[in-house]
């Protein structure tokens, strides 16, 4: 991608986050969820970890290899003009050195953004938050070095914790965690896993940031997350997995019944093969 075309990608992006409506991200896993998204309209696409090391035949939690990430974030920024984040779980790499690493790769790739979480690979533990900003820090000097003024989404797992802190003490983690990231370099901030209104209200009155939720069965709609000050609304793993049990339905109800009537479907081999006639 021309560098021209990736720093506007870049800036319109950063403008999607300034608050002044709301931002909904489909979370995309290969090249063809990716123009399906791009057909309905969305201004931009995330990636999905999950969904994308699925495809690729690994689990979740960096067990895909880093170069068939980036192979698979390279074919999705190159059959969409819109700007596409990645989601590249915790950098891959120990060290803030090896994340800054990462996400020269990502951009190469073509993204305009990332997601960076602060706990280890797999949901683990959380790191320190002096050395989970350290890392993001590197995130954005990588970034700078590459002239692509990328939007940081600094994912705080402080609600994907079961240790024994009770709500209070964990907001206020959250809270420090979402500061200090800030400082250090990120745009956004990610608290996965929270979605109760309440405390989202509170969350985004302490950071005065903006704030990126996971939507899903039992969070609050749109229009409500828009009044309690939410910027960004991302799907997550929502439509990967939806659309593995809508196959597994079918097939499920082929062996059992023998009959073809399932394999219907509303977008057919045409449809498929125009969403790449421009690619």
């Amino acid at each position: 991608m021309d560098i021209r075309t990736q720093v506007g990608k870049a800036q319109a992006f950063r403008k999607m986050h300034d608050r002044s409506a709301i931002l909904l991200l489909p979370n995309a896993w290969d090249a063809g969820s990716a123009r399906l998204f791009a057909r309905r309209g969305f201004a931009a696409i995330a990636t999905t970890s999950a969904g994308m090391a699925w495809s690729l035949g690994h689990a979740d939690g960096e067990q895909a290899p880093l170069g068939e990430v980036l192979d698979a974030i390279a074919r999705i920024t190159r059959v969409v003009d819109l700007p596409v984040t990645a989601d590249i779980e915790t950098g891959y790499g120990e060290t803030p050195v090896e994340v800054a690493t990462t996400v020269q790769a990502v951009i190469a790739a073509g993204a305009v953004g990332i997601n960076l979480e602060d706990g280890a690979p797999g949901h683990g533990a959380l790191r320190p938050c002096a050395i989970a900003a350290a890392r993001i820090r590197a995130a954005r000097a990588a970034a700078t070095e590459a002239s692509v003024p990328i939007v940081i989404n600094a994912r705080v797992d402080s609600w994907m914790q079961h240790d024994e802190a009770n709500a209070t003490e964990r907001f206020t983690d959250a809270v420090q965690r979402a500061h200090a990231y800030l400082a250090a370099g990120a745009d956004c901030i990610y608290p996965i896993g929270l979605s109760d209104a309440v405390t989202l209200a509170a969350l985004v009155q302490a950071i005065d940031a903006p704030v990126n939720v996971a939507a899903g069965p039992g969070v609050p709609d749109l229009a409500e997350l828009a009044r309690l000050g939410i910027a960004r609304v991302s799907t997550a793993t929502r439509f990967a997995t939806m659309a593995l049990a809508a196959v597994d339905h079918a097939a499920g109800v082929l062996l059992e019944g023998g009959r073809f009537d399932c394999l219907a479907s509303a977008l057919t081999y045409a449809d498929a093969q125009r969403l790449f006639e421009r690619a």
